[in-house]
């Protein structure tokens, strides 16, 4: 089978296509795939380069986010026959020791991909290929950061950092569908404009403004007496030197939401606003079957659509991550074999 496969370490140009990659053989619980799309995320960035305490095992196919056919059904698995539309779920909800796909088990960069049947979820009607492998990773992480963990609701004010990529801009359509006024930053022209096209309600260039400055201007300081000012959510998955100014936009009692540390893992710290303001800082990690499915309905019944940027052969896959990596992405890059 065709595929894109990384055999070492090395950045982006460790990727090759091959032509004939051997076929995926399944087992026990098994069935084999018919890939018709998988979305590429920043993790495939950090798999090529390899990652602290995580051994990729050689040869891996990238690709996390697969949707596609049945092929075959392997001994064992009932409920599924060849032929039904699914979406895989990166993370195996019976057995997640087992790994991400497209990191510690072959991925959707194919034609073929071998999978667990416990990590299919059935994709509706109305929902195509290329929105369900839109979904996991980045989307099926926003929506639990945004709802299960971040009690976004309707009326309140949410600042997103980031909100032009895969995670941020599911984040912008999130906090519009639940009724907030979302203020979102971007970094050029392009990016701002297709933020307000999602329904942001204000933008900010982070490049060349303060962002502290422009959220004091719109909903004034916040103040800790008076329990007024700033915004209640801000969603930060950038970490680094946004972390602190993040903080300082919180109203009394508000929630930073943060999900990755893209610009920074160990940022400065200043306790004194968590502390005086009564902050809420909440971690998000993934994504379950539940937000996956809901995503789905969603999309089904019009309410969502996710944003899709670039859609590529899997011949150009090594073009996608590079893009990826060089930040020139406005939503999802889907792969078609």
């Amino acid at each position: 089978m065709r595929a894109v496969v990384l055999r070492e370490h090395g950045g982006i140009d460790a990727l090759k296509f091959e032509p004939s990659f051997p076929d995926p053989k399944i087992g026990e619980g098994q069935i084999l795939l018919r890939v018709k799309a998988t979305s590429l995320n920043y993790h495939d960035v950090f798999t090529c380069q390899g990652m602290p305490g995580i051994k990729v095992p050689m040869p891996m196919i990238i690709g996390l986010d697969i949707a596609g056919e049945i092929a075959a059904v392997g001994p064992g698995v009932t409920g599924w026959k060849q032929g039904d539309r699914v979406l895989v779920n990166p993370l195996d909800p019976v057995t997640p020791e087992k790994g991400l796909m497209g990191e510690m088990l072959h991925g959707g960069a194919a034609e073929l991909c071998a999978v667990d049947a416990t990590r299919l979820i059935r994709m509706p009607d109305g929902v195509s290929f290329d929105q369900a492998a839109s979904l996991p990773v980045a989307y099926g992480t926003a929506h639990r950061m945004m709802f299960t963990n971040g009690w976004l609701k309707a009326g309140e004010k949410v600042l997103i950092l980031g909100a032009s990529g895969g995670v941020g801009s599911c984040c912008v359509l999130l906090a519009k569908l639940a009724g907030a006024e979302v203020v979102a930053c971007g970094s050029t022209p392009e990016k701002l404009k297709a933020l307000k096209d999602w329904g942001a309600d204000h933008v900010i260039d982070y490049k060349a403004q303060d962002f502290t400055k422009e959220i004091y201007a719109l909903y004034e300081k916040p103040h800790r007496r008076r329990y007024a000012g700033g915004v209640d959510v801000v969603v930060n998955f950038t970490g680094g030197d946004t972390w602190v100014p993040s903080l300082r936009v919180l109203k009394r009692g508000g929630r930073l939401l943060t999900c990755g540390a893209t610009a920074g893992f160990d940022p400065k710290e200043d306790l004194r606003y968590i502390w005086t303001f009564e902050l809420k800082v909440l971690g998000s990690n993934s994504w379950t079957p539940d937000d996956l499915s809901t995503l789905m309905k969603l999309i089904a019944e019009g309410k969502l659509k996710p944003i899709i940027d670039t859609m590529l052969p899997l011949e150009e896959t090594r073009e996608g991550v590079r893009q990826l990596r060089d930040r020139e992405v406005i939503g999802k890059i889907i792969i078609r074999p």
